[in-house]
């Protein structure tokens, strides 16, 4: 099947973004084109909102698994598509229409052309939130199909087309998302000193967060917190009783991890006793680092280099960005890479326009890779 189809499938799929669990118009999209296919040659499960596919092989002694992503964000487009979003306030700002496209294109080629290992295509939802890897591993269905290796990738607007970015160990940041509510005592604009201001009190916290890295991290770790939301008050001459900071905790260690949510909480403890407030905190989800097999993907950079001279591998470094897939490399032997998809803006805004040109590439990319691991043995290329 030719790039223009699996374009297409990225076009459809770009135009019904769906949150987190509820990636039902999604779901059945793929289970349509999923149920096109050699029936002989698939079992399908369903879970929740996502799909799980085995391809069997002709000789199968080890479960190769591939991981898609498939919610999207409450983002309203700004693109120049003639596909845009038609769920309002709803876009694939993140580009998982292009990897769910890139899935069934690899998953086809399989149908078509069977290696001698099973292979499983997973289709997961709510990676943006609240997080669906981890739930999706404690299931009856994945257990059933665990797999020996997985595997993922990520777009990435930085890189042109036709490059390959990863790197052994470390790839993406241990995340938290991060919630706390002040709560004071409202009044009247002109009489201050009978409440109590949060949004005051919110302004100072804001302030004070920013100290945490800079003074309470080692300065060779790496670590951050952004507060993107900042809600209080109701009108411009009454004093706010309420206010709510909303942001994310990001660091390349657990212990630096931890480090900051203790200094977060004595900060927050402090700020009630100076401002006369109360506080609660909430740390909502958080994701555990991408942790790249490095032995395995060691392996997977001499492969590049040597079999694909046509694409540009490039060792990269780590990045702050969270990602679900590190519960299942938590596990699972495997790794994530960035596919270069070539555009100025970044993930999670509102005008991304990747490069559909990425799709081929990645799908020729990791069909070979795949025709070569399964010929393998297992324990020359994995880690201790």
């Amino acid at each position: 099947m030719t790039l223009s189809t699996f374009a297409r499938i990225r076009r459809d799929l770009h135009q019904i973004p769906e949150p987190g669990f509820a990636e039902f118009k999604t779901q059945r999209y793929l289970l349509d084109y999923l149920e096109q296919l050699p029936a002989e040659r698939i079992q399908i499960k369903t879970w929740k909102t996502g799909i799980l596919v085995k391809v069997a092989g002709l000789n199968p002694k080890k479960l190769i698994a591939w991981r898609a992503d498939m919610d999207g964000l409450p983002i309203t487009e700004e693109t120049s598509y003639d596909f845009r979003s038609t769920h309002e306030g709803f876009m694939h700002a993140c580009g998982h229409d292009m990897h769910m496209a890139i899935g069934l294109g690899i998953l086809t080629h399989f149908v078509q052309n069977p290696i001698a290992d099973d292979l499983l295509f997973v289709f997961q939802p709510a990676e943006e939130g609240p997080g669906g890897a981890k739930p999706l591993m404690e299931s009856e269905e994945f257990r059933e199909w665990r797999p020996d290796y997985i595997f993922a990738l990520h777009i990435a607007p930085e890189y042109p087309v036709g490059h390959i970015a990863t790197k052994p160990g470390i790839l993406f940041a241990n995340t938290s998302e991060l919630m706390i509510d002040l709560v004071g005592k409202g009044g009247h604009a002109a009489f201050p000193h009978k409440a109590n201001d949060m949004v005051v009190a919110a302004s100072h916290l804001v302030t004070q967060l920013q100290s945490v890295i800079s003074r309470n991290i080692d300065p060779l770790d790496s670590a951050v917190i952004t507060i993107g939301k900042i809600e209080g008050g109701t009108r411009q001459n009454i004093i706010a009783e309420r206010a709510r900071l909303e942001g994310t905790i990001r660091t390349f260690s657990m212990d630096s991890m931890q480090r900051v949510k203790r200094r977060i909480e004595a900060l927050v403890k402090g700020l009630e006793a100076g401002f006369e407030c109360e506080a609660q905190i909430d740390y909502g989800c958080g994701y555990a680092q991408v942790y790249n097999d490095e032995k395995l993907t060691l392996a997977f950079m001499d492969w590049m280099r040597e079999k694909q001279p046509d694409y540009t591998l490039v060792h990269c470094s780590e990045a702050m960005t969270g990602e679900d897939f590190g519960f299942l490399l938590g596990e699972i032997p495997g790794f994530m890479f960035w596919l270069g998809a070539d555009t100025p803006y970044g993930l999670h805004h509102s005008k991304i326009e990747p490069d559909e040109e990425a799709i081929q590439v990645a799908i020729d990319v990791v069909t070979s890779y795949f025709s070569w691991l399964s010929n393998q043995k297992m324990q020359l290329v994995c880690s201790e």
